[in-house]
């Protein structure tokens, strides 16, 4: 018989902890990752974008529109844009104090809140789009044809499956 070596120690050992996590995860002790997505919604999430510049007549995103949307620095995909609220920058009027004009120092300067909606991953963090977990305060870059901008989301609303039929119950024909 031969003398067993340190290393056929090793790989003997690393072999048994490979077959006990094996276990583990098959008798449901351990979860895995596909095991924490608890299901998949459709969601809403707002980009506050701050101090965009744009010298043209109408503002570059608009409703109905697309635009490809990065997380973190990793492209993610393009996206449908369902609502564009933007203002030029405002200021207070001199010698008042509570009147809100637009800023005349900077009338190309505005402020913009972008409504996009798309399919979640849902797990007991909250909502997960591309991979990244999508919360309030997280960078992201709108891109299109004509522009690109950095924001910040600001909203994440996760539809639940009373909000779907409310949507189709109380739509009002104009």
């Amino acid at each position: 018989m031969k003398k067993f070596s340190i290393i056929d120690l090793i790989i003997i050992i690393a072999i048994m902890v490979a077959l006990l996590v094996g276990l583990y995860t098959a008798k449901h002790f351990r979860q895995t990752a596909d095991k924490q997505i608890e299901a998949t919604s459709p969601i809403t999430f707002q980009v506050f974008l701050r101090g965009v510049t744009v010298t043209g007549k109408d503002f570059p995103i608009s409703a109905d529109g697309k635009t490809f949307i990065t997380i973190r620095n990793v492209p993610y995909t393009e996206l449908t844009v369902t609502e564009v609220s933007s203002q030029p920058r405002k200021a207070f009027a001199p010698n008042s104090k509570s009147i809100v004009v637009n800023d005349p120092s900077q009338p190309a300067l505005y402020d913009a809140v972008v409504t996009i909606n798309d399919i979640a991953k849902i797990t007991k963090d909250g909502a997960v789009v591309g991979g990244n977990k999508i919360k309030i305060g997280l960078p992201v870059t709108l891109e299109g044809e004509t522009y690109r901008f950095n924001g910040i989301i600001s909203d994440v609303r996760v539809k639940t499956d009373t909000d779907m039929q409310d949507d189709g119950e109380n739509k009002e024909v104009g």
